[in-house]
C-alpha cells in the first residue's frame, strides 16, 4: 500500500514531467506556427514583451531578462539575432547611459502586429480548442502557483 508521501511524489512526478512534455511542444509547435515570419517561440516571447502597454521607449536588459524569467545571458544572444533580424534595437538609456534598453523597432513592430499576431491567435485557439473559459482560469491559476513557489525556490537558491 503506498502511503500518502510516495502517492504526492509521484504525482509531483507527472506534474512536472507533463510540465516539461508541454514547454517542448509549446517551443516546437509555436515556432513552426511562426517561422514563415522568421519567429521563434522566444522571440515571439520578447515581441510580445515590448509590445505590453508602458513599454514603447523600451525596457532595460535587466527588466526583461527578469520579466521573462530568463538569464541574462540566454537573453543577449537572442537579443543579437533579433537586433540583427532589424526586429529591436537596443540602445544606450537615456537616464543612465551605462544601461541599455532594448525596444522594438518599426519593423518589428509591423512583423508583430501584421504577421505574427493573427498566426498566434489562431495558434492560441487550437491549443484551447476544447478548454472552457473556466479550464483555462482553472489552469492559469494553479500555474501562476506553481510559478510563485518556483520563484520562492529560485530566490532562496544561492547566487551561480
Amino acid at each position: 500500500m503506498e502511503t500518502s508521501s510516495n502517492i504526492r511524489q509521484d504525482m509531483a512526478n507527472r506534474l512536472f514531467f507533463k510540465l516539461y512534455q508541454c514547454a517542448n511542444m509549446l517551443h516546437k509547435t509555436g515556432s513552426k506556427a511562426v517561422q514563415e515570419e522568421g519567429l521563434t517561440t522566444q522571440q515571439w516571447a520578447v515581441l510580445g514583451a515590448l509590445s505590453r502597454d508602458g513599454v514603447g521607449d523600451g525596457v532595460s536588459v535587466g527588466d526583461l531578462a527578469r520579466y521573462l524569467m530568463v538569464s541574462r545571458q540566454s537573453l543577449g544572444g537572442l537579443l543579437t539575432r533579433m537586433e540583427r533580424d532589424a526586429h529591436i534595437e537596443v540602445v544606450p538609456s537615456a537616464q543612465d547611459k551605462r544601461s541599455r534598453v532594448v525596444r522594438m523597432t518599426a519593423d518589428g513592430s509591423r512583423v508583430w502586429r501584421e504577421l505574427a499576431q493573427p498566426k498566434i491567435r489562431s495558434y492560441y485557439a487550437a491549443a484551447t480548442d476544447d478548454f472552457s473559459v473556466s479550464d483555462m482560469a482553472s489552469t492559469l491559476h494553479y500555474l501562476n502557483k506553481l510559478l510563485g513557489n518556483l520563484a520562492a525556490l529560485d530566490e532562496a537558491a544561492p547566487p551561480d
